[in-house]
């Protein structure tokens, strides 16, 4: 009986293990590249078959007259991580955004070399993808493109301590300020999308700021370097999606 019970249970642990592994299970080259992820799992078969997939190309957005952006933001403890796809920062509670007459609490924000969204056909250098929650899980991502030009002292509170290896995580001895990560102005485009890692999950409000901000080439490079591969997705197709500027 008791042999019994203890070979159950390996097998349901190898099966946890399995399950595991299916899903962290991609990358952004070899045979684990975005062209595949749909494949790679039935959690991730949204990559392929999904008609609201992101990232898109901006170009030949609908004009009309939308609130502006109503953000709040609270300086607080926050972690940096290197999961291998990408540097993540975590971050406190209070920074808000409020759309459709929701409030959406941020979780964190990462960041993406090159831009994933590309607008009138042209990838950035880089974007960073802040991504927000409400109670019932709904999802809205908020892109700000990044440019080459000066050193972005903000980024560089949380670029001296990125972890090296995948896996790591440190305690930002300094907090990035977000609204000073931000541009003045807070114009924007809207569409509907996805997330742009598996499971690809539709159904994301999409907030692409119009102005970017800069970062030096050397900043880019770390980011890089650490990496060691670029982490964007390619252009998915807009499927007559309406952008909204």
């Amino acid at each position: 009986m008791k042999l019994n019970v203890i070979i159950a249970s390996l097998m349901l642990t190898s099966l946890s293990c399995a399950a595991t592994d299916s899903v962290q299970h991609w990358d952004y080259e070899g045979e684990t590249k975005p062209e595949n992820w749909g494949k790679l799992s039935p959690e991730f078969s949204t990559c392929e078959n999904g008609k609201n997939q992101s990232p898109i190309n901006i170009e030949s957005a609908l004009k009309t007259h939308h609130d502006n952006l109503k953000l709040m933001f609270k300086i607080g403890k926050q972690d940096i991580i290197n999961n291998g796809h990408t540097i993540q920062i975590n971050v406190n509670e209070g920074n808000t955004l409020e759309i459709d007459n929701e409030i959406f609490i941020l979780q964190q924000f990462h960041f993406h070399t090159p831009s994933e969204n590309t607008i009138k056909g042209k990838h950035f250098p880089m974007e960073a993808h802040f991504v927000y929650k409400n109670k019932n899980g709904d999802l809205t991502v908020v892109g700000l493109m990044f440019k080459k030009g000066k050193h972005n002292p903000e980024l560089a509170k949380a670029w001296q301590q990125i972890p090296v290896e995948a896996g790591n995580t440190e305690k930002l001895n300094q907090s990035v300020d977000i609204k000073a990560l931000l541009p003045n102005r807070l114009d924007f485009y809207r569409f509907s999308g996805s997330l742009t890692t598996p499971p690809c999950t539709e159904g994301v409000r999409w907030i692409i700021l119009e102005q970017e901000t800069s970062m030096s080439t050397e900043q880019i490079e770390k980011f890089h370097s650490i990496m060691h591969h670029d982490n964007n997705r390619p252009i998915q197709p807009l499927n007559g999606r309406i952008i909204i500027d």
